[in-house]
């Protein structure tokens, strides 16, 4: 007996399906990072691309490893551990030590994503994870610096470099450098804003040029990829808590140029704390986690003991996100 030629399928929702896929989106972020790592290079050298390439190959072999072990579906197709594994690595001192950079990328992998079920269950920014956990356990190597535009930066690696486990790295060279906030937090001086937001400053590998990071930022944002209103909630809290209290006290807090341009702020406001599975899902709550991040950063550079915050910030961030979407939840149809 033949069928009939209409036959009326019956499917759960969604029923209509955008243009846009994850490995889509994770490729033009990966695109949109280009110009910054490129920057990176140039200016640290042969140690930051070595850092690069070892957090972006260390991630996803990771990742590969733990779903063979456990016999999970492959997923690195999606390109979310390449991901994971740069924006790591533009968040380390171009000097670390690759072994450091290893470990760090394997904690991002295993603590930030594999130990909540993958990608879109990660509670926390996956490379943010594997950056706090050496924060805690090297605090010497991840606030060593280097300065950029070295002569033979091209030809020889840091010694820092490549060092090996356990071996106590000399440091003497990585430890030349000083970045801006610290500069302003322990000696009172302020650099110039040209040289923050073109990157030749000592600094974390992403620190290399705020404007590229914009410009990347925009690019997302123009191709609906990012959702806008978290960096501008982040940079504007910034920018008027600082005006505000560099007009109070100019010498306690610098005024928002500077406060915008130094550190991992641009990094971390457009890349970081724009990752849609740890930020919140209705339009206030968005809002309030980008201004609970801006605060954040300010209180803890100002009254902290570190000079920087904004891994802590988003972390902090990313904890209040479940509260946050609380706060406002969208009226239902109907009622």
């Amino acid at each position: 007996m033949s069928l009939p030629e209409n036959i009326l399928e019956v499917k759960s929702s969604p029923h209509l399906k955008g243009a846009l896929s994850t490995p889509m989106i994770m490729r033009h972020v990966l695109y949109s990072l280009l110009p910054v790592s490129l920057a990176a290079v140039y200016y640290f050298g042969i140690s930051a691309l070595a850092l690069l390439v070892t957090t972006t190959t260390v991630a996803p072999a990771t990742e590969l490893m733990l779903q063979k072990v456990t016999h999970r579906p492959t997923t690195l197709r999606d390109g979310s551990a390449v991901l994971t594994g740069l924006l790591f690595g533009l968040t380390l001192p171009p000097a670390l030590p690759l072994w450091m950079a290893a470990l760090g990328s394997v904690l991002s992998i295993v603590l930030g994503k594999f130990v909540f079920g993958g990608l879109g269950k990660n509670l926390f920014n996956p490379a943010l994870v594997g950056r706090a956990f050496l924060m805690a356990a090297f605090p010497v190597p991840l606030t060593s610096w280097v300065y950029p535009l070295s002569p033979n930066r091209f030809f020889a690696f840091h010694s820092s470099t490549l060092a090996w486990p356990l071996q106590n790295p000399a440091m003497s060279d990585a430890v030349s450098g000083a970045t801006p906030l610290g500069l302003f937090k322990f000696g009172g001086e302020l650099t110039n804003p040209e040289l923050l937001y073109s990157g030749a400053i000592a600094g974390s590998v992403g620190e290399t040029a705020a404007f590229l990071i914009l410009l990347g930022g925009a690019y997302l944002a123009l191709r609906r990829m990012l959702d806008w209103r978290i960096p501008v909630a982040v940079l504007g809290a910034v920018a008027i808590l600082s005006a505000l209290l560099s007009t109070v006290e100019p010498t306690l807090c610098p005024g928002p140029l500077f406060m915008l341009g130094s550190g991992g702020l641009m990094l971390g406001a457009v890349y970081m704390a724009t990752d849609p599975v740890s930020s919140p899902l209705t339009p206030v709550g968005v809002w309030l986690f980008g201004f609970l991040i801006g605060g954040l950063v300010v209180l803890i550079r100002l009254a902290g003991g570190l000079p920087e915050g904004v891994m802590y910030a988003i972390l902090l961030g990313n904890a209040a996100t479940p509260l946050l979407d609380r706060i406002h939840q969208r009226r239902v149809y109907g009622q």
